[in-house]
């Protein structure tokens, strides 16, 4: 699973980058700090549920910090996108490529209006968010579209000579942007697309890219800079006048800075809580005053900093995956004795059968039964997996 991370330059991404993977990246306030991708490992959190049984996780990957389980997921960070990117504009096309494998998009926008649409520095509430949010789907869609027109002509007379099925043919195309075959079909089917192929207008076409665009690259928002004055007016009036995006306000330079503090023994913190704990006796005036500022501008207001919340709404959520614990014997251990050491993260109507697979072909084609290690009951393979499952799988040989 992978995540990208877009916008327009200087909006925050590669401070959100760095707060959710604490990844070295070049930061600063001006257009294209990022030319070629930045690719880490972020973290989704969820309860350690070996505290059930009165244990604490041995993770292979991830780790655990208190009562919770941080599990790794893959995130890319992208330059900053510019108005006719999918024209090439601003290296646009090859940052637009950069994100064929990503599972859902965050748009990191800047809610405090402080940048223009060149990303270039601004007073605050001087640029309109709204645009920058318009502006980014509709390079998406003419991404995507640029795509499914090219060679159109050509491709419809393949079709019709080896006499393909547009579904298959279709897929096989746009295999690169992970849209499936069944995705096609939903999308035809409710575009009402039921003349031939070589029938349909432009329109058709772009309507079918926007549609399979909106399907298999969600994306969530990230309002971003919310502890900028007059943020927030410009956060409700997005909501209201756009119920339904899928908005969550954060600040990740204050994330960042409380990773870094945590990073360093200044002070204790979970990602994702609403606090956190000065524990060095060296902290300085400035750092003292800057952790200050962001609890009583940040955590006081909203709870959290928003970084988590966005990465956890993100996967469990908006993609619909579960975790899932595979275990070696009903001892919650695997054959080396270590506690719960993997987590896998896999979509919601994931069976046993597959599930199997996913670890080890051999598991998968020799599976016998599966048994649900809190209930002690034997599933089979066509049982459909639910979040936080502690599961051992038995296979032949």
């Amino acid at each position: 699973m992978q995540v990208g991370l877009v916008g327009k330059p200087s909006a925050g991404k590669s401070t959100f980058f760095k707060a959710a993977t604490l990844a070295e990246v070049e930061i600063a306030n001006f257009p294209f700090t990022t030319i070629k991708p930045n690719t880490g490992i972020g973290y989704v959190k969820i309860k350690d549920p070996a505290i059930e049984f009165n244990k604490k996780s041995n993770p292979r990957e991830g780790y655990i910090l208190g009562d919770f389980r941080f599990v790794p997921i893959q995130i890319i960070d992208v330059a900053g996108l510019v108005e006719g990117a999918h024209q090439g504009k601003g290296l646009g096309l090859e940052f637009l490529n950069d994100l064929n494998q990503a599972d859902l998009l965050i748009h990191i926008v800047d809610i405090s209006g402080s940048t223009n649409e060149k990303g270039e520095p601004v007073p605050p509430m001087t640029h309109d968010p709204t645009k920058d949010i318009l502006f980014l789907e509709n390079e998406l869609d003419h991404w995507h579209f640029n795509i499914l027109k090219k060679g159109w002509e050509k491709f419809v007379k393949t079709i019709n000579q080896d006499n393909q099925n547009i579904k298959a043919a279709l897929a096989k195309q746009l295999s690169g942007l992970k849209i499936t075959e069944e995705t096609i079909e939903d999308s035809i089917k409710e575009l009402r697309l039921t003349h031939h192929p070589s029938e349909w207008s432009d329109k058709d076409l772009f309507d079918l890219a926007s549609l399979l665009r909106k399907k298999t690259k969600p994306i969530l928002i990230a309002a971003n800079k919310i502890d900028i004055q007059g943020s927030e007016m410009n956060l409700h009036k997005l909501q209201k006048n756009y119920p339904g995006l899928k908005i969550i306000s954060c600040s990740a330079e204050s994330e960042l800075a409380l990773k870094e503090a945590a990073k360093h023994n200044l002070i204790k913190y979970t990602p994702g809580e609403s606090s956190f704990e000065i524990i060095s006796k060296s902290i300085n005036e400035k750092q003292k005053k800057a952790l200050e500022f962001i609890k009583s501008n940040v955590l006081d207001k909203h709870k959290t900093t928003g970084v988590q919340d966005i990465l956890n709404k993100a996967v469990f959520e908006y993609l619909q995956y579960i975790a899932v614990f595979p275990v070696a014997t009903n001892h919650l251990t695997d054959k080396e004795g270590r506690l719960l050491p993997d987590c896998y993260l896999v979509p919601n109507n994931t069976t046993t059968g597959d599930f199997a697979y996913k670890i080890h072909s051999d598991l998968g084609k020799n599976f016998i039964r599966a048994i649900d290690v809190r209930t002690k009951r034997t599933i089979g393979k066509d049982y459909n997996l639910k979040h936080m499952d502690i599961i051992e799988i038995i296979a032949g040989k």
